[in-house]
């Protein structure tokens, strides 16, 4: 959803910035442009021929699964007052998942349907019994069931469909070339068209071999659209029956979602950790020792006590500063206390360029969203001040529907590319472990435009 979100934005905000056709998605160099249209060379393309070949193995192996499943499946029904039916079933649901991973890498190769894999099994202990009940109970494996007793009435419709249409297509097409046949070897005039005992049709005057030659390119025109047609039913049923489920597929996410987090954490913490160590108690250290120092010298001489006394004191307020720093960069007080507009405001202060900042939400989302908006509007602002060159910057916070809406422009250099494993890699990940999604627009030349987008929860 969030993705599906985020493209969107990506299209609004595209438009205008090296993209005059609107579309956010600039024209790729060398793109190929084809003299005729779709509907012309759909008979010669391969992705017509593929999508044929698609068909014509999809009987034989419709065939394989469904004798194998409905053997398999008697077999092990027929055994269930013995305990051999239990294995049986369970062999029978293995076989499926076999198939189905078949199936996935044909429609993969030839459809260009890439289908993620189902749900694995998930044995709470190990042997062979634990691994039988995990088969049985897996929604998948009855899942592939299913996909090989329809699927074997549907390949037997479409591959008569597809072979009927494709073969008269391109025989009647080709009938100017091979109509020679019937006179010379079968003793008539060409192909019967009808007939009966007192009277029959043969196609074989110049208008009557034209009219077929016109028919059969309607049908070869024709046919790569309905072989198409067919394969996208194909497509439903492996996409739908041999992928993973939404629930599965959400829970996969959320799992990967979490490592996300607790990844993040952990080098929070770490950085906190070097931070402190590095910065703030190295000087608490030196400031304990320049004490004791000026303490020895208090009564020997006041004056050089009194310098170190001084000294330390700046020290105190430079240690005092970097904990303010730390605690900031943890979780500002400001933010807690007056929001968005306040917290964005004063990290926009700091930046080495001018920002414009306008926030406009009817009220204040949850801590967690309002702590990743602010830190994602920190670290873009931060890249601005190192790498954009820019003479401006400007922040839009504001609240569409249901998704919270962060926009960071700067007038820079561009060539910001979230795909290259930089700090916008580790943000867009941030983003995605709460259902977030960043939407990075940063020609080379510039302007460079950054839409992070947040669910909504006031």
């Amino acid at each position: 959803m969030a993705t599906e979100h985020g493209q969107e934005y990506g299209r609004e905000y595209g438009r205008g910035h090296g993209d005059p056709a609107g579309s956010g998605y600039p024209a790729r160099d060398g793109e190929r442009r084809h003299l005729l249209p779709a509907a012309l060379r759909a008979p010669v393309e391969a992705r017509s021929w593929r999508e044929f070949g698609y068909v014509l193995l999809g009987l034989p192996i419709a065939v394989v699964l469904f004798v194998w499943s409905v053997t398999m499946v008697a077999l092990g029904a027929g055994l269930l007052v013995t305990f051999l039916g239990i294995p049986v079933l369970a062999m029978a649901l293995v076989g499926c998942r076999g198939f189905g991973a078949l199936e996935r890498t044909r429609a993969r190769a030839l459809l260009g349907l890439d289908v993620a894999e189902p749900e694995p099994l998930r044995t709470s202990k190990p042997g062979v019994f634990a691994w039988i009940g995990a088969v049985l109970k897996s929604g998948a494996s009855w899942r592939a069931l299913l996909y090989a007793l329809l699927q074997f009435p549907w390949a037997v419709f479409s591959f008569v469909v597809a072979v009927s249409f494709w073969t008269y297509g391109w025989a009647l097409l080709t009938y100017p070339l091979w109509f020679w046949v019937f006179p010379m070897y079968g003793g008539q005039g060409g192909l019967q068209l009808y007939g009966d005992e007192h009277h029959s049709i043969y196609l074989d005057n110049p208008f009557e071999i034209t009219v077929t030659a016109l028919v059969g390119l309607l049908f070869t025109l024709a046919t790569p659209w309905i072989v198409r047609a067919l394969t996208t039913v194909d497509g439903l049923l492996v996409r739908g029956l041999l992928g993973p489920t939404r629930l599965s597929a959400r829970v996969v996410e959320l799992e990967s979602d979490r490592g996300i987090v607790v990844d993040t954490a952990a080098a929070d913490l770490r950085r906190i950790e070097r931070d402190l160590h590095d910065g703030a108690q190295a000087r608490l250290v030196g400031l304990a020792m320049d004490l004791g120092l000026a303490k020895e010298k208090l009564r020997e001489d006041p004056r050089a006590a009194a310098r170190m006394v001084d000294d330390a004191h700046g020290e105190v307020k430079t240690a005092l500063q970097e904990l303010r720093d730390l605690a900031r960069g943890i979780h500002p007080a400001v933010l807690t206390d007056r929001g968005l507009d306040a917290a964005l405001s004063s990290v926009a202060s700091r930046c080495t360029v001018p920002v414009k900042v306008e926030v406009d939400l009817p009220a204040r989302p949850v801590p967690a969203i309002e702590g990743i908006a602010y830190f994602t509007v920190s670290e873009l602002l931060q890249n601005i001040s190192k790498h954009s060159g820019a003479r401006s910057a400007s922040v839009d916070v504001w609240r569409a529907e249901d998704r919270l809406l962060v926009q960071v422009m700067d007038d820079g250099v561009g060539g910001a590319d979230a795909s290259q494993g930089s700090g916008l890699a580790g943000l867009a990940g941030r983003l995605g472990a709460v259902d977030g999604v960043l939407v990075v627009d940063s020609p080379a030349g510039g302007p460079t435009r950054v839409i992070a987008e947040l669910p909504w929860r006031a």
